[in-house]
C-alpha cells in the first residue's frame, strides 16, 4: 500500500508519499497547480510503485482549489480519499504539543492517517457527479435569499412612497403589483394616471382577475395618501423591481436544471408528502453518496444533527446541545423540508404532536422530527423504494 497527501492551496500542491511500512518513498515536494504539475505527481506516483501496490491519495475538502486536482486523479483511475479539515487537524494536534501548522506538515499529516485509518472510504464518481447538482442547489439557494432581500426593499420603499396600496391588495409581491409601480412608482404618479389606463395594466398583468373597480380603489387612495414625493426613492423602486424580475427569471432557469438532473436519478425521496424538487435536491447534493455512511446515526452526526456529548466523572452534561457541524445547506433543507412533511404527512404530524406534549419546546420536538425524516430518507435511498404512508 502507497499512500500519497497532497495539501492544496490555490497556485501549489504540497505532496508526501509514504509506504504502508512507514518508509518515507518522496519527500514534501511542491507542485504546480496545472496540468504539468499533475503529471509530475503521476509520475512521482509511478516511479514509487510497482503493478503489485495499491495507492491511495488523500487531500482535504478545501472548496474549488481541490475540484481539478480532484478530477484528474480519478480520471486517471487512483483511489482518492478526501478528508474533513476539522479531522486532520486533529490528527495533526495528536502527534505534538507545538503549534506548527505548514503546508508541509499538513502533506505529511494526510499521508499518515491514510495509512493509520481503515475507516475511511474512498471519493466516488457518484460523489463526483454529485458535485453538480450541489452547484446548482447552492446557487439557487443564494439567489432566493438575494430576492428575499430585495423584496424587503419594495416593502421599505412602498410604505415610503405609496403606504395604503399594502391594504389594498394581498400582497405587495405578486405581478399586478409589479406591473403597476414598475410604471407608477409612487402614490402621486398613480393619483395623476388615467383610470383607463391603469385599468388595462392591472387587467393585463393579473389576467383579468383585477379589473376597473380594483384600478378606481388604488386611485382614489392614492389621491388622499400620506405617501412622499421622493423622485430618488421611486427610482430605487423601479429598479428593484427590475431586479427581481430578473432574479425571477434565473431562478426558474435554475430549477429546471435541477428537475432535469433530478429526473434522471429517480430518486424516493419526492415520494415523501411535502418534499418537493428543490428540497429534495438539496438535501441529496449535501449528502453526497448515501454508500459512505453504514447507519442513519452517520448520517445524522453528518448532518451536524446529533447531540454533542461531555461527560467526565461525575460531570455529565444534562442539556446536551445540536453539534451543528457540516454542511448548513443540508441542515436548511432538512429542517425546513420537516414543517413540510410534518403539515402533510399524518404520522410525522403525530409524533411532533407527541413530543409537543412532552413538553419540549416546538424546535426541539422539530428537530426529533428531522431526525426521523433522516431515518426515512436514508432507508428510502437504501432500498430505492417509494414511500408509503402508513394507513
Amino acid at each position: 500500500m502507497i499512500c500519497a497527501g497532497i495539501d492544496v492551496a490555490k497556485d501549489k500542491h504540497d505532496c508526501f508519499i509514504l509506504s504502508s511500512e512507514g518508509v518515507v518513498l518522496a519527500d514534501v515536494f511542491t507542485i504546480p497547480n496545472n496540468l504539468e504539475g499533475f503529471n509530475t505527481l503521476l509520475d512521482k506516483l509511478r516511479t514509487c510503485t510497482t503493478a503489485q501496490d495499491s495507492i491511495k491519495v488523500g487531500l482535504e475538502a478545501t472548496g474549488h482549489y481541490s475540484y481539478n486536482i480532484l478530477g484528474f486523479l480519478l480520471d486517471n483511475g487512483l483511489a482518492t480519499y478526501v478528508l474533513n479539515p476539522l479531522r486532520t487537524n486533529l490528527y495533526r494536534k495528536s502527534f505534538s504539543l507545538r503549534k506548527t501548522k505548514t503546508d508541509r506538515v499538513d502533506a505529511r499529516t494526510i499521508a499518515t492517517m491514510l495509512l493509520s485509518d481503515a475507516g475511511l472510504k474512498p471519493y466516488t464518481d457518484t460523489a463526483c457527479h454529485n458535485e453538480e447538482l450541489k452547484s446548482l442547489t447552492r446557487y439557487c439557494f443564494d439567489k432566493v435569499k438575494e430576492r428575499a432581500k430585495l423584496k424587503q426593499s419594495i416593502s421599505r420603499l412602498v410604505c415610503i412612497l405609496f403606504p395604503e396600496l399594502e391594504k389594498i391588495v394581498p400582497s405587495l409581491h405578486m405581478v399586478s403589483v409589479y406591473t403597476l409601480l414598475a410604471e407608477f412608482p409612487g402614490a402621486e404618479q398613480v393619483a395623476a394616471a388615467h383610470l383607463t389606463r391603469l385599468k388595462t395594466l392591472l387587467a393585463d398583468a393579473s389576467r383579468g382577475h383585477y379589473g376597473r373597480d380594483m384600478a378606481l380603489e388604488i386611485r382614489d387612495a392614492a389621491r388622499c395618501s400620506i405617501a412622499s414625493r421622493m423622485p430618488a426613492k421611486s427610482l430605487e423602486l423601479q429598479h428593484t423591481i427590475r431586479l427581481i424580475q430578473e432574479l425571477d427569471a434565473e431562478i426558474e432557469e435554475i430549477e429546471t436544471a435541477i428537475r432535469a438532473i433530478m429526473d434522471e436519478l429517480h430518486s424516493p425521496i419526492t415520494s415523501i408528502p411535502g418534499i418537493g424538487y428543490r428540497m429534495g435536491a438539496m438535501i441529496l447534493a449535501e449528502t453526497g453518496d448515501l454508500s459512505r455512511f453504514d447507519s442513519p446515526d452517520k448520517l445524522l452526526a453528518y448532518a451536524g444533527m446529533s447531540p454533542s456529548t461531555y461527560q467526565s466523572g461525575q460531570l455529565k452534561n444534562c442539556y446536551p446541545h445540536m453539534e451543528k457541524r457540516g454542511s448548513r445547506y443540508l441542515r436548511y433543507a432538512l429542517y425546513n423540508a420537516t414543517k413540510y412533511v410534518c403539515h402533510w404527512d399524518p404520522s410525522f404530524a403525530a409524533y411532533l404532536a407527541k413530543k409537543r406534549a412532552e413538553g419540549k419546546h416546538y424546535n426541539i420536538a422539530l428537530s426529533h422530527a428531522a431526525k426521523k425524516l433522516v431515518r426515512l430518507i436514508f432507508a428510502l435511498e437504501k432500498s430505492r423504494q417509494p414511500y408509503c404512508p402508513a394507513a
